[in-house]
């Protein structure tokens, strides 16, 4: 081989002698054939596929920049200077002997070679990144290997003349053309036409320098340091990033994975079937030929956990094992990108130890040439770069994995949400759901992160063990044999904490990782190396050995410590992946008994239809044959429970098909029983994604009733509503309701009850103007399920439902002609019958002459807020002054204004929910010490006391070890003293001891120190917010309350403290490296300084950019929750209305938010880390470098002992830049939690002054000049309230809305505390004592009943205090003895989240039943029976009046009927009684009171049979 080279050259191709000397070169023909080819034959193997979009692209090309001209020229001139050197030699050729061929060859491969470099310049024109990154890679190879022949050159000609001169000059020009090229192709080349994508992400025009260093990121850093990053800044996805194109990918893969393993899974269920022989399969019979029948029409095989009774428990069984499949599938080219930056960086890891052997053998040795030291320092700095890059680009595409997979898999959860089945959704709470997206997609998005550590772990600790067999032989097996003792110990102690954790019993899980840290701080070199002196005399401990060895320990130490992390959190992971698959893989909406099929004269026809909750449930409806006429109003009526709600959830196809089938044709709109409205405006809640028609949105918010409330709304149809509705009353939120779905000019409207919740008046007017035959949608399909007997003459025709079977259905005439049920029904009810109708038709007439009539019948809003938290918008914009938050959509908020030139004093009210505050700029140094005040300050001092005392041993332990290796110089051919020996080990041994005893010491305590913090802050914050008014919580969505309790609680218990002690041992583990650095080559420390104010300013500038972008994070997180949760309450609408797609765009768009700032704080790290650990390898070269220059003074041992330091510093030093910006992010937890314990308190539950005994034991309750306002800056709602209830007096309280009702019962319970004046309920001024004694002896029936999930029992009994007879007997009271005697588990039923596995009718009675048990002197009833039918209603009167007898009863009615036997009237106005006297007096006196009573068909008390 040689010789064919040496022919090639025409001299010598190697000698080795060339390098023994202080001088060394390399051989000519060397450095013309290997160090030209070497590049040029990378450059040839990988260029080619650079020219590919050429030939490829349709794109055109993009524009020529000045840089691109620039590259060009250069290209074109190295082509000259080659094309000049072939001429050369053709020129030469011709005078004398023939020239050796490489100087053919090589000119000639170069013209090759910068043709192709021109070419690709232009190819790059088609793409978005103009920089080639091979091509980048070739002028670094190239350059690097030219520097040999460069010095060759130079040094040559400093010694003698120049003999080739051209030659010469044409190396140095065509160096220099490289080197300006190698130059330009650093910077990002943009051409015009994608300055705009790049102003977006400038990620996707980046050159390959920049995108390899993430120096494209440094303008963000920059902007972050100057000012708090905001959601705008930061930068967009790329299209590939978006959740939109992940998903779509693995959407695709998890349908194809998810069907085979349902079909693993019915194998699998067939085999249990047949070895459990199927003993029910007899009885079973039925059943299961009609399931054969479902899985026939599911046209494949999706039933799960369908009817095989067989399984214990259906819901063990799922189809399993495909998740993780998909993903990979999924995701391939990252992992193996990532895979191979991993092999690379493990590779050089080794490289490092070897180097620094050499370097140490250099030092010892005196013979050794100068140049080789120079070359080890310099080739240890290119290991350590290279091995960074590596590394950070490593760690870029694993977090961007987990983001990924993050994202795909909420946005695959949410669509399951979209899609599920009734059934299922019935069997995980909304709270869980949230769960699978917060919890298990976060767990899947850590595993993704270090899931490469399970092949790279072995490996690297594989490849160690080599290497250390290499220096120290079989003793190295003491070392391992101890690590291996540890794993199992370690293990035992993961396992033990995972248990703990479990049970969370923290003080426990914090002992164990002590001990865990302690095992593995007793030095694992302390036994190799005491093996190894003893094991032979000869053995003798030198520098190369040990420092080799403690740098290969140091890396083993990595993976040892990883492994079982990753193992810990795959089992993790595991948990979550079941949990995942369950959820996915159940059966979606099985829409099937929905048809779509023109029918002549039919809008809905119910075949023979069976439905049932659950598929193998009760039916709740039973053979319905029904078929309705297009264009008629069709009215459901049925006592409550008696399936008119499931009739209704059967059409919209939420129910499970049991037989029969319905058939519908046209679109339909929904208005459920109980209004769902979403967290946007008021506008925003009606259009419900339709385009905006002026004149149509006019019309209906008319038709609605919705112009007196938009009035009073303090931005009109821009305010925004809070979570659920909570700033609307009951009757608002139902009007917004019917108003979405009128709006939306369905076919078939299906109306759940709407009617319920407004006042007598509005219901009337909605009915004429909306559903009535002259309403709005006269053209239109109506059903309405209705409780309200007045409109049933109007209807075309009227469906009379006893449980769950159709009883009788016609006209209204025809049913009262038949004497069934429904007849006795209304002879019982009705007697009012003919003076509504006779009202009806005034009110008709009154409407056909619109202008003058306006006044009469446009109604007033109705009053009576959700529940007693919701005293808000009242009766004019200025009450509700709200501190404006979230900006609204700001070009809707500017037309606004524009329309309504008025003081911007208007807009105070428009919004409720305030901004979540976001803290911005840098965390309160105060914040640190509130932390460590309560960890208790002693703790604090000691535990970093302990701290300092473990890293004074282990420098000691390094120093001393360094000497220990010089012994090898001192007694160079003598015997070692044995005494000597057993000295050094010894007290190797100790210090290394004393470590871990420093450390056991500090980590005790600092666990003791955490949890008492902990219980510290929990208590501070529990006990405020149990305390604060209620407006605090009008103000403050739930979830960010929650976010308190939950996040920043965890965080200070289990992130501060291990941020904390992370902290205090990186900062230790520094210094004690600089130290030992410093003292081997005291020169160091002048390069310490530069070196650590570059760390400081990047420090400065990384963690203002990251705390921010940390925050961006969670504050952007919270949204894809509360959307998700809206989402799934809403379900029933958005599916009826059939807008799945469009929540699941807006989804998407929730999620990239969320996206880009997590992607920006990733890139943030790497851009940080980059930086760190190019100071680190500088440090690594200047202690290499200071070696090799002070080579004579210096010990071996001592060198050893600073560069192997100087090689575990990096990662030191990343570490602490990472766990200080941790610190502060999460120290933000306690700024939080500290937030709100300051939040003012209501009054105290218990004063000085207590009521006596058995108070109240009248009942009389007295205002005197009673003031209320909202709070401190708005305006009085009730303006000075006089007046007497006596004791057991039956009180009826009215007005419109607005007028101050439900303030009045706040007040009674002091939600709102007075503004003057005072209550007096038996000789007690009410404001004198605490609020437990004042709220525990009264009683309120709300008008939403509030029920918590739990068992019926608790629900009734919270405390425990009434025998179960008491409970019967209130349930018999209430109506609902017979309902829960039926129910399987009797008063133990479990009644799910807010009370939803019962009717609204049912919920209002168990509340009354909890306030039969109570039995307080007094008793509120605020609208408490709107949700029930007349009869329910009737009875629930008659109860209250029996058994309230002896108490004091205020009843705030909408319907004035169920006050019309009070003994008196309180009519309220404007906050003020205007009238206060029994009904009948107040129906004589054609006041207030008889108006609205002759809007209700009231005309006299006879007429009230209720």
């Amino acid at each position: 081989m040689s010789a064919a080279l040496e022919e090639f050259c025409g001299s010598v191709f190697w000698n080795a002698s060339y390098l023994t000397r202080p001088d060394a070169d390399l051989p000519v023909c060397f450095q013309q054939t290997v160090l030209v080819w070497v590049p040029l034959g990378f450059f040839w193997i990988l260029a080619p596929w650079q020219v590919l979009p050429m030939c490829k692209s349709r794109a055109k090309k993009s524009s020529v920049t000045k840089l691109y001209i620039i590259k060009q020229v250069l290209a074109t001139l190295l082509m000259l200077t080659a094309a000049a050197e072939l001429a050369l030699a053709f020129v030469e050729d011709t005078e004398q002997a023939p020239l050796p061929a490489v100087q053919y060859t090589n000119p000639s491969l170069y013209v090759a070679t910068w043709l192709l470099v021109l070419l690709i310049h232009d190819a790059r024109r088609f793409c978005l990144r103009r920089d080639s990154g091979i091509l980048f890679c070739f002028w670094t190879l190239s350059l690097l290997c030219g520097i040999l022949p460069f010095q060759s050159l130079l040094r040559r000609a400093l010694q003698a003349p120049i003999s080739d001169m051209p030659r010469f000059v044409l190396f140095f020009i065509s160096y220099g053309l490289q080197l300006l090229l190698f130059l330009v192709s650093g910077f990002s080349d943009v051409a015009p036409e994608t300055k705009e994508i790049t102003k977006k992400n400038p990620e996707v025009t980046a050159s390959f320098l920049s995108s390899i260093t993430f120096e494209w990121y440094t303008s963000m850093v920059f902007k972050g340091y100057r000012k708090p990053l905001e959601i705008e800044d930061i930068w967009e996805l790329k299209g590939k990033d978006k959740t939109q194109a992940i998903y779509a990918v693995l959407e695709k893969n998890m349908k194809t994975a998810v069907r085979k393993a349902q079909a693993e899974l019915e194998k699998r269920k067939r085999k249990k079937r047949r070895r459990e022989g199927d003993p029910d399969h007899g009885n079973n019979m039925s059943k299961a030929q009609s399931q054969d029948i479902l899985v026939l029409e599911e046209k494949q095989p999706k039933r799960k956990k369908k009817g095989d009774k067989g399984d214990s428990d259906p819901r063990k069984d799922f189809p399993r094992g495909w998740l993780v499949k998909t993903l990979c599938k999924t995701f391939w080219q990252n992992l193996l990108l990532s895979v191979a930056f991993k092999l690379v960086h493990d590779g050089l890891v080794f490289v490092s130890p070897q180097l620094l052997k050499l370097l140490i053998a250099f030092v010892s040795d005196e013979e050794s040439f100068a140049w080789q030291g120079y070359l080890y320092a310099i080739l240890l700095f290119l290991t350590a770069l290279i091995q960074s890059l590596c590394l950070q680009q490593y760690f870029s595409l694993c977090f961007q994995l987990g983001i990924n997979v993050r994202a795909s898999l909420i946005a695959a959860i949410y669509k399951k949400a979209l899609t599920m089945s009734s059934a299922t959704r019935k069997e995980s709470t909304v709270g869980e759901t949230v769960n699978l997206m917060s919890a298990d997609a976060q767990r899947f998005m850590d595993t993704a992160n270090f899931v490469h550590q399970l092949w790279s772990s072995p490996l690297q600790i594989i490849l160690s063990i080599v290497f250390l067999w290499r220096e120290l032989g079989p003793s190295v097996l003491a070392g391992i044999a101890v690590i291996v003792l540890l794993i199992p110990i370690n293990g035992f102690l993961v396992a033990k904490a995972k248990t703990i954790q479990v049970r969370n019993m923290k003080n426990k899980d914090e002992r164990m990782k002590t001990m865990n840290e302690i095992l593995n701080g007793i030095k694992v070199s302390l036994a190799s190396f005491a093996v190894y002196v003893l094991v032979d005399e000869n053995n003798i401990l030198d520098a190369q050995k040990a420092f080799t060895a403690i740098s290969l320990f140091n890396v083993l130490r990595f993976p040892m410590a990883m492994l079982p992390l990753v193992l810990s959190s795959l089992v993790q992971t595991n948990v979550s992946t079941a949990r995942l698959e369950r959820y996915l893989g159940r059966e979606d909406l099985d829409t099937s008994a929905i048809h779509h099929n023109p029918i002549a004269g039919s809008a809905v026809r119910f075949s023979e239809a069976t439905f049932a909750w659950e598929q193998d449930g009760n039916a709740a409806i039973r053979d319905v044959t029904l078929d309705i006429a297009p264009g008629s109003l069709v009215a459901v009526v049925g006592a409550v429970g008696s399936g008119k709600s499931s009739l209704v959830s059967a059409m919209l196809g939420e129910m499970e098909n049991i037989k029969g089938h319905v058939n519908i044709q046209g679109s339909l709109a929904y208005v459920p029983q109980q209004a769902w409205i979403q967290n946007a405006t008021l506008k925003d809640n009606i259009l419900f994604g339709s385009e905006l028609d002026e004149a149509r949105y006019q019309q209906v918010i008319k038709a609605c009733a919705l112009l007196p409330d938009l009035e009073l709304l303090p931005a009109g149809d821009q305010t925004e509503i809070g979570e659920k509705g909570i700033n609307l009353s009951g009757g608002q939120k139902q009007r917004v309701s019917l108003a979405r779905a009128v709006y939306s000019n369905a076919d078939i409207y299906v109306l759940d009850d709407p009617l319920s919740a407004v006042d007598a008046h509005v219901g009337k007017y909605l009915f004429e103007h909306v559903l009535g035959p002259k309403g709005l949608l006269q053209k239109k399909t109506r059903i309405l399920v209705t409780h309200s007997i007045s409109f049933l003459p109007q209807v075309d025709n009227i469906v009379v439902l006893v449980a769950g079977v159709v009883s009788e259905h016609g006209s209204y005439s025809t049913l009262l002609a038949n004497r069934g049920a429904f007849a006795q029904f209304l002879n019982l009810y009705g007697s009012q019958e003919e003076d509504a109708s006779e009202k009806n038709t005034t009110a008709v007439a009154l409407a056909g002459d619109e202008e003058q009539g306006d006044e009469d019948i446009e109604p007033c809003v109705e009053e009576g807020p959700d529940d007693v938290v919701t005293m808000t918008l009242k009766r004019d914009a200025s009450i509700r002054q709200r501190e404006l938050s979230r900006s609204l959509s700001k070009s809707s908020t500017n037309s606004w204004k524009k329309a309504q030139e008025e003081p911007p004093k208007k807009l105070k009210g428009q919004q409720l929910i305030e901004k979540e505050a976001v803290e911005t700029g840098k965390v309160k140094f105060s914040m640190y010490l509130r932390y460590l005040h309560a960890v208790g300050l002693w703790y604090s001092f000691w535990v970093a006391m302990g701290y300092v005392g473990q890293y004074v041993a282990f420098v000691g332990t390094n120093l001393w070890l360094s000497a220990w290796t010089d012994d090898a110089q001192h007694y160079l051919n003598q015997t070692y003293p044995t005494e000597q020996r057993d000295l050094r080990i010894g007290v190797f041994g100790v210090l290394g001891v004393s470590q871990a005893l420093f450390l056991l010491f500090a980590t005790i305590l600092s666990a003791r120190g955490a949890m008492r913090a902990s219980r510290v802050m929990h208590q501070q914050l529990l006990s405020n917010i149990l305390r604060v008014p209620m407006s605090f919580f009008d103000t403050t969505p739930t979830g960010r309350i929650v976010n308190r309790f939950a996040k920043d609680i965890f965080t200070i218990d289990e992130t501060i403290p291990m941020s904390f002690r992370s902290w205090l041992s990186c900062f230790m583990a520094i210094i004690s490296t600089l130290l030992m650095i410093s003292l081997a080559t005291p020169f160091f420390a002048l390069v310490i300084i530069p070196l650590s104010i570059f760390y400081y300013f990047v420090l400065r500038f990384y963690v203002s950019t990251s705390r921010q972008l940390r925050r961006l994070d969670s504050v952007t997180r919270s949204p894809i929750y509360s959307h998700f949760g809206e989402t799934v309450s809403g379900l029933s609408v958005i599916r009826a209305f059939g807008h799945q797609e469009r929540f699941l765009q807006q989804n998407e768009s929730t999620m990239d938010i969320n996206q880009k700032s997590v992607y920006a704080w990733i890139v943030s790290n790497r851009w940080l880390a980059i930086r760190l650990e190019f100071v680190g390898s500088l440090v690594v070269f200047f202690s290499a470098l200071l070696a090799v220059i002070s080579k004579g003074t210096l010990e071996g041992g001592i060198v050893g002992l600073s560069v192997s330091s100087a090689l575990n510093v990096t990662q030191t030093l990343n570490w602490l830049v990472r766990t200080s910006s941790e610190l502060e992010t999460n120290i933000v937890a306690v700024e939080r939690v500290h937030e709100y314990t300051k939040v003012k308190n209501e009054a105290p539950w218990v004063t000085e002054k207590r009521p006596p005994h058995g108070w109240p034991s009248k009942g009389e309750i007295q205002f005197v000049d009673y003031k209320v306002r909202y709070r401190p800056e708005l305006e009085l709602v009730l303006q000075g309230i006089t007046c007497n209830i006596g004791s057991t007096e039956k009180v009826g309280v009215v007005g419109r809305t607005g007028a101050g009702k439900s303030s009045l019962t706040n007040c009674l319970f002091r939600v709102l505390e007075a503004a003057g004046g005072m209550i007096i309920i038996d000789e007690v001024d009410i404001a004198t004592i605490g609020l437990h004694d004042l709220r525990q002896n009264l009683t309120i029936i709300p008008q939403d009943p509030v029920l918590f999930s739990g068992t019926l029992r608790m629900n009734l009994d919270p405390f425990d205090q009434y025998t179960d007879e008491e409970v019967w007997k209130a349930l018999e009271l209430a109506h609902l003895k017979t309902y829960v005697q039926d129910l399987p588990e009797g008063l133990l039923h479990l009644v799910s989240e807010a009370g939803e596995n019962l009717s609204v009718g049912q919920r209002q009675l168990v509340c009354l039943a909890r306030a039969l048990l109570r039995k307080a002197k007094i008793l509120i009833l605020d609208e408490a029976t709107a949700a029930v039918d007349l009869e329910t209603d009737h009875l629930i009167q008659t109860t209250i009046r029996s058994e309230f007898a002896d108490c004091t009863v205020l009843t705030i009615a909408h319907r004035l009927h169920t006050i019309m036997d009070s003994n008196r009237v309180m009519v309220l106005q404007a906050g003020r009684i205007v009238e206060y006297d029994s009904p009948e007096e107040l129906l004589k006196k054609h006041g207030v009171f008889s108006a609205l009573a002759k809007d209700a068909g009231i005309t006299n008390i006879e007429t009230t049979v209720l």
